[in-house]
């Protein structure tokens, strides 16, 4: 049986893998997941992510984790669409996650963007997650 919630275990492994303090996690590839390894790169919450070689019918990529002074530098990652209840926000509702020192990820009709590309694009769409 397939995995109801892609999303949501690629934001657990990494929540797991920081808690017992791994300097990488490995997660199945798809678009999305690699778009929102991409967005977690640019804003500096893990180190950078690379494509693993295909030896079977998943493909895979890795997430190199960040840490600063013994601490991860990801305190709190979090989904808030589900596929049971899905949160779509306009441009001007999308929220700051404690006050602007987190991001938010949403999915627009430009593609996968943070909280303030989309803003500054001035468009809205679903509330992938929130990192902090």
């Amino acid at each position: 049986m397939g995995m109801t919630d892609p999303i949501s275990d690629m934001l657990t492994r990494i929540r797991n893998a920081q808690a017992v303090r791994k300097d990488f996690v490995d997660v199945p590839t798809s678009k999305i997941k690699l778009r929102i390894g991409e967005i977690l790169v640019e804003e500096g919450y893990v180190s950078g992510i690379e494509m693993l070689a295909v030896e079977s019918a998943q493909s895979y990529f890795r997430v190199a984790l960040k840490y600063h002074a013994g601490r991860a530098v990801i305190e709190e990652i979090k989904r808030r669409s589900r596929p049971g209840r899905r949160v779509y926000v306009g441009w001007d509702e999308i929220p700051r996650v404690y006050q602007g020192l987190g991001i938010s990820i949403l999915s627009t009709s430009k593609g996968l963007l943070s909280n303030r590309r989309a803003r500054k694009m001035g468009v809205g769409g679903e509330l992938i997650c929130t990192v902090f």
